[in-house]
């Protein structure tokens, strides 16, 4: 609710009905001077994403920790206790991946092994250069000869162990000078295709055996032209996958409530009644996932320390675990059916959907690389 200033006059600036308390019973317009200072423009949009009349942090908290009950509160017809279903998935779906995105922004997923070759390479480069200064100051100093006779030509020995292991390293170089070599070679020359007709000929000779992968390589040839390395077409895909998930995901909701449809009674649970189920839970499941980013954030400020690596790894796998026996318990206290009912159906229902939406991400890989620009 806002705090604006209640209008002395009682009729309703938008239906012109009589205004007996705060809102108009006709149409629901809060009955507060139309005028306010120029702060209240960024303290109202506060109020509207945050707390949404009052009951925003309740919600959360309730779909946190409480499994199932926003959605039986709601299908029992109290709805102005919490947050709509719609309007929170809406909600947490725009801010879990405006903060994924904000995330993702910066990373380069194909050239993190590149730049770490390349600080080794650099590395391996001062070492060799170092080794090669010392020994030469030998050969011009007599002040350092003579230090290395008097102690039994231990100098001598420090440098030829140097000099194997600077072998050893040359070596290393060679291989990660081999590694960029190869990191540049386009995608297409390690299939031997020089163009689209080179696969043309060699699909007339297989009987067009892999003609499905044909979309793919004419993308391939389009980002190649166009002077995009191997590297950067997958920073492309990864990003471009990413950016189109909360679409796919919105459109898996129906789907997952039409299997929760088919496993229980059509009499007593309309397709309606699944559907808030559905929102509430993906709500959950993306709050939770948003909760996880905004963690692994403030540890990544410790330096991927030891301690920071196996709490992050012991926050993802007790999310996954909770993840689950949410669902678990989230169905029995909505639908109320037998706990070894829910559990069978739970299951099944985990293995349909898995497969379900390991499809839907396939078929969005597939996308998101065929419409790659």
């Amino acid at each position: 609710m806002s705090h604006g200033k209640t209008r002395d006059d009682k009729t309703c600036l938008n239906c012109g009905h009589q205004v007996e308390e705060r809102f108009c019973p006709h149409c629901g317009q809060e009955n507060i001077e139309s005028r306010h200072p120029f702060y209240y423009l960024f303290t109202h949009f506060f109020e509207d994403f945050t707390h949404y009349d009052g009951q925003f942090w309740g919600t959360i908290k309730n779909l946190l920790f409480k499994p199932g009950k926003l959605t039986k509160i709601y299908l029992e017809g109290k709805r102005a206790q919490f947050v709509p279903p719609v309007k929170l998935y809406i909600f947490i779906s725009f801010v879990t991946f405006l903060f994924i995105s904000f995330q993702i922004a910066d990373m380069d997923f194909g050239k993190q092994g590149m730049d770490q070759g390349e600080a080794t390479k650099k590395e391996i480069q001062k070492k060799i250069s170092e080794n090669e200064a010392v020994r030469q100051l030998m050969k011009e100093s007599p002040e350092m000869a003579m230090a290395d006779s008097l102690t039994g030509g231990a100098l001598t020995k420090a440098l030829d162990s140097a000099k194997t292991a600077s072998e050893a390293h040359k070596k290393n170089d060679i291989d990660v000078e081999q590694i960029f070599k190869s990191e540049n070679k386009k995608i297409t020359e390690s299939f031997g295709l020089q163009s689209m007709a080179d696969f043309d000929k060699k699909e007339e000779s297989n009987g067009h055996q892999y003609e499905i992968f044909r979309p793919f390589l004419v993308k391939i040839f389009e980002l190649e032209n166009k002077g995009h390395s191997p590297s950067e077409i997958t920073d492309m895909f990864v990003k471009s996958s990413i950016h189109n998930l909360p679409k796919a995901l919105f459109l898996y909701l129906p789907l997952f409530a039409f299997l929760l449809w088919i496993f229980h009674s059509k009499r007593k649970w309309w397709y309606f009644d699944h559907g808030v189920f559905t929102l509430h839970y993906f709500s959950f499941l993306l709050l939770l996932t948003l909760l996880l980013f905004v963690l692994n954030k403030l540890l990544s400020y410790f330096h991927e320390s030891a301690f920071a690596t196996t709490l992050n790894t012991i926050l993802i796998i007790s999310a996954i675990i909770y993840a689950g026996c949410y669902f678990f318990i989230a169905h029995y206290k909505t639908y109320r059916t037998h706990p070894a009912l829910t559990i069978l159906v739970g299951i099944i229902q985990f293995m349909i959907n898995t497969f379900l939406f390991t499809f839907l991400l396939v078929g969005l890989g597939i996308i998101s690389f065929l419409f790659l620009h």
